[in-house]
C-alpha cells in the first residue's frame, strides 16, 4: 500500500506539469487596432476574409492619440485599447489570441497552419522579430543572444495564449502616445518576466515576417494556385506580412500576389471582385466626371488626341471637360476641335496660353474645380501624350472601384510607361521585379503601385475628405507628378494600375519639331502607330488579305494598291510647295539625288526636306512586304536614292518622255485627284501598249524599272498633278 504522502506527491506533481506544459489550442482570435478604414484595412480585412479568420477590430472612428508612429515613438493606445478587450478572454485557457498591426499587414495563410507553426514554438507568447533594436538602442546589449535569427522583439505582431496575453497587457499603465514596442521589450527582457510569461521571439520568421532590413530575404514562391512569400534566409513561409519602418511600398508589391491566386498565364493582381456595375445606369444616373485634359507642350498627333475626347463612349451630359492649353503652336488644333465639338461639352472651361498658367498651377486649378464641387464623382486627368484608342476607358475604371487608378500604357514597343512598380530609398524609380511582365501583359490585373502618371481616375469623394487638405500638385523641388504620387501615398491611398484591358499607348515628343509645316510627317520612327493610324490608307492592311479589289493589275506586272492616306497626300503636297524649290532634273547632283534623273523633270527630293530616312522607313516597313508578296521570291533591299515629287502643269511640264526607271522596281503614289485638281495626265508602258489614265488619291503603282517597264507621262491638260515618285534597289 503506497503512503498518502507520496500519493499527495505524485498528484501535486501532476497539477503542476498541467500548468506549465502549454496546452493544445482550441480556439483563435485576431484582434487589430485601426481608427479609420483605408486602403490598407480593406486590403487586411480581405486577407483576413480570404482565410476565413475570427476578428476583433479595436478603436474604429475613435481620435488617434498614440502620436505619429510612422516617424517617431508612440502607439501606446493600442495597448490600452488591448488591455480592455482581454477582459472579456483572461479566463479562456486555450484560447489564442493573436495581435497584429492592420495598416501595414497582410496574412498569407489561414489559422490551421498558424495555429500548427505556434504549438511548435513551445511557449505560451511569441513576439515577431527584426534586425534593429527600436526604440531604444541601449537596451540591444541586454537581449539573449541569437545565433541564427533576428534578436529584437516587434510589436506590429504577437501571439500567444489569452491569459497570458492578458497578464502582459495589465501591466500597462502609461500614455496614449508612449511607445508600445518599448513596453512589451523591457518586460521580455525581465528574465523573469519572460520565464514567467515563457515569452520567446519568432527569430526566423516562422510566423511573422516583418520587412524592414529584410527585404533581400523575402522572395515570391510561385505555386500552381496560390503566391507565399518566402523568406529564403531561414527557408520559411510565413503567415504574417508585416511592412513596417519605411518597407510599406515593398509590402504593396508583396500584396499584388498575396494572398490571391496566381498563374504565369493568367496573373490576377488584386483579383478581388468588388466592382461597380453602371450596365443598370441610364446616362443621366452615371457619375458625373470632370475630365482635365493638359497640353503643356508641343505634342505630335495632337488633332488626334483631341478627336478621342468626342468619341469616348460615355454620357457627354456626365462630362465637364477644362483644358489648359500651354501651348501657342496648338492653338490652331484646339479651336478646330471646339468648333467641331462645344456643343457635346456643356460648361467646358478652356485656358489658354495667354493665362500663362505653369503646369502645376494648371492642374491644381482643374482638380480644385472638382474638390468644391460635391456633385463631381471623379477627376480624370489626362495629358497630352496619352493615345486612349480604347472609348470605354471611363466606364472601366469607374468599374474598377479605386479610389485611384490608372489605366496601364506603354511607348509602342518599348518598356517605358506610366506607372512604376517600384520606387528607390530617394524615391525614385526602381525596377520592379515584374516590371516587365506586367509591361508586356504577360501578368495581368489590378496592380498596387507607388507611382503613376499622365493618365489616372480619383474618386471625388476621396478628394474632397482624405486629400481635401492636401497640396496635390505644388511640394518644393518636385515636378507636379511627382508631388501628386507623394502626396497620394502620405495619406495612405492606394494606386493602382490596371492591364486587366487594352488602353492604348504613350505618345513620345522628343524629337518633335513644330518648325516644319507638318511635322507628324516625320513621326515613323517615333510613334510609328500613330503614323501609320494618320498616314498609312485605311485599306493598306487588306492586301494580305488577298482581297482582289484592293490590288489591282492594270497593265502585265504592273500593280495597283493602297499606301497613302488623303491626308499623308494632302500633307506632303503642302510641304513640297512650302518648301518650294522645284527643278528640272536631268543632272547629277549629290546634294540632292546622289545619283541621276534618265529624264528631266519638276521635282524636289526627300533628301531636300530631310524627310529621306522617314521615307527609306517607309519603303522597308509598307512598301517591301507588298513587293515579296506581289514578286514572289524577289527580297528587296529598300535602298534608293531617288525619292521625289513631281509636279506636272500644262504651262511648266505636263509630260515625260518615254523613258527607263533606274530602278529594279518603281513606285508611283499619286498624291491628288484627278477630275478635281487635274486632268488628263496618267502612264503608258510602250512595249505592252497599256495605258493606266485614271490613278487614284493615295493609291501606288508599283512596276519593273529597267528592261521591260519602258514607259511614258501622259499629258495633264488641266491644273497640277502631283505624284511621289521611288526608284527602289537601283
Amino acid at each position: 500500500m503506497t503512503p498518502v504522502p507520496v500519493i499527495l506527491t505524485v498528484i501535486l506533481a501532476v497539477i503542476q506539469l498541467s500548468r506549465t506544459e502549454p496546452r493544445k489550442p482550441n480556439e483563435l482570435l485576431v484582434i487589430t487596432a485601426a481608427t479609420e478604414v483605408t486602403d490598407g484595412y480593406l486590403r487586411f480585412m480581405r486577407t483576413i476574409r480570404q482565410f476565413n479568420y475570427t476578428i476583433q477590430v479595436l478603436g474604429l472612428g475613435e481620435q488617434w492619440r498614440g502620436g505619429d508612429v510612422a516617424r517617431t515613438v508612440g502607439g501606446g493606445q493600442k495597448v490600452r485599447w488591448l488591455k480592455t478587450e482581454l477582459e472579456k478572454h483572461k479566463d479562456k485557457q486555450n484560447t489564442v489570441i493573436m495581435f497584429v498591426d492592420s495598416y501595414d499587414v497582410i496574412l498569407a495563410s489561414g489559422p490551421v497552419e498558424l495555429l500548427r507553426k505556434f504549438s511548435r514554438f513551445s511557449h505560451r507568447v511569441v513576439f515577431s522579430a527584426e534586425g534593429f533594436c527600436w526604440p531604444d538602442q541601449r537596451l540591444a546589449s541586454k537581449y539573449p543572444a541569437v545565433h541564427h535569427g533576428k534578436r529584437y522583439l516587434n510589436s506590429g505582431g504577437f501571439i500567444g495564449f489569452a491569459p497570458e496575453i492578458h497578464a502582459i497587457v495589465q501591466q500597462w499603465k502609461y500614455k496614449d502616445d508612449d511607445d508600445d514596442q518599448l513596453f512589451y521589450t523591457r518586460i521580455y527582457l525581465d528574465k523573469e518576466k519572460r520565464r514567467k510569461f515563457n515569452m520567446t521571439l519568432d527569430h526566423r520568421s516562422q510566423i511573422f515576417q516583418n520587412l524592414n532590413g529584410a527585404i533581400e530575404e523575402v522572395v515570391l514562391k510561385f505555386e500552381k494556385s496560390r503566391v507565399r512569400v518566402r523568406n529564403v534566409a531561414y527557408d520559411t513561409l510565413p503567415v504574417v506580412i508585416h511592412g513596417n519602418g519605411p518597407t510599406k511600398l515593398q509590402l504593396n508589391y508583396l500584396g499584388n500576389y498575396v494572398p490571391t491566386a496566381w498563374t504565369y498565364e493568367n496573373g490576377c493582381g488584386i483579383c478581388e471582385e468588388d466592382l461597380l456595375d453602371l450596365s443598370h445606369l441610364s446616362d443621366e444616373e452615371m457619375p458625373l466626371v470632370h475630365v482635365a485634359v493638359f497640353i503643356e507642350q508641343p505634342m505630335p498627333f495632337l488633332e488626334e488626341f483631341l478627336e478621342r475626347l468626342a468619341t469616348l463612349n460615355y454620357p457627354h451630359t456626365r462630362i465637364r471637360l477644362f483644358l489648359h492649353n500651354n501651348v501657342v503652336y496648338h492653338e490652331q488644333h484646339v479651336e478646330r476641335f471646339w468648333t467641331r465639338h462645344r456643343s457635346l461639352f456643356t460648361g467646358a472651361r478652356i485656358v489658354g496660353p495667354e493665362e500663362n498658367l505653369k503646369h502645376d498651377q494648371a492642374r491644381t486649378m482643374a482638380v480644385e474645380a472638382c474638390k468644391k464641387d460635391v456633385s463631381c464623382d471623379y477627376f480624370f486627368s489626362l495629358d497630352a501624350d496619352v493615345a486612349l484608342t480604347n472609348p470605354d476607358v471611363l466606364r472601366i475604371l469607374i468599374e474598377e472601384n479605386k479610389s485611384v487608378i490608372a489605366p496601364m500604357l506603354s511607348r509602342h514597343g518599348k518598356l517605358w510607361s506610366n506607372f512604376w512598380g517600384a520606387l528607390s530609398p530617394e524615391g525614385f524609380y526602381s525596377r520592379a521585379e515584374d516590371y516587365i511582365d506586367i509591361v508586356q501583359s504577360k501578368r495581368v490585373g489590378l496592380w498596387n503601385v507607388p507611382y503613376i502618371t499622365q493618365v489616372y481616375l480619383i474618386r471625388g469623394e476621396t478628394l474632397r475628405s482624405r486629400l481635401a487638405a492636401v497640396s496635390l500638385y505644388q511640394q518644393e523641388g518636385m515636378d507636379p507628378d511627382m508631388s501628386f504620387c507623394k502626396s497620394v501615398r502620405e495619406q495612405g491611398i492606394f494606386m493602382f494600375v490596371s492591364n486587366r484591358d487594352e488602353f492604348g499607348r504613350l505618345v513620345s515628343s522628343a524629337n518633335y519639331n513644330i518648325s516644319r509645316l507638318h511635322p507628324d510627317m516625320w513621326q515613323i520612327f517615333d510613334n510609328p502607330v500613330d503614323w501609320r493610324e494618320k498616314y498609312i490608307h485605311e485599306n493598306y492592311s487588306r492586301i494580305f488579305e488577298d482581297d482582289e479589289s484592293v490590288v489591282e493589275q492594270p497593265c502585265p506586272d504592273v500593280y495597283w494598291f493602297p499606301a497613302f492616306s488623303e491626308r499623308m497626300c494632302d500633307d506632303l503636297v503642302e510641304t513640297m510647295e512650302e518648301f518650294g524649290q522645284w527643278s528640272g532634273g536631268g543632272h547629277k547632283d549629290e546634294r540632292l539625288s546622289g545619283g541621276y534623273e534618265n529624264v528631266p523633270t519638276v521635282d524636289i527630293h526627300m533628301n531636300q526636306i530631310q524627310f529621306e530616312k522617314e521615307w527609306l522607313k517607309f519603303l522597308k516597313e509598307y512598301i517591301v512586304p507588298v513587293t515579296e508578296k506581289l514578286y514572289p521570291g524577289y527580297y528587296p533591299k529598300a535602298q534608293a536614292v531617288m525619292n521625289f515629287v513631281v509636279r506636272y502643269r500644262p504651262d511648266e511640264q505636263p509630260s515625260l518622255r518615254p523613258h527607263h526607271d533606274s530602278s529594279t522596281f518603281t513606285i508611283n503614289i499619286a498624291l491628288n485627284s484627278k477630275g478635281v485638281d487635274y486632268e488628263g495626265g496618267g502612264c503608258r508602258f510602250l512595249r505592252y501598249n497599256c495605258k493606266v489614265e485614271s490613278p487614284r488619291k493615295g493609291w501606288s503603282f508599283m512596276h519593273p524599272g529597267r528592261l521591260t517597264h519602258y514607259h511614258e507621262g501622259l499629258p495633264t491638260t488641266r491644273g497640277t498633278r502631283y505624284i511621289m515618285v521611288s526608284f527602289v534597289d537601283p
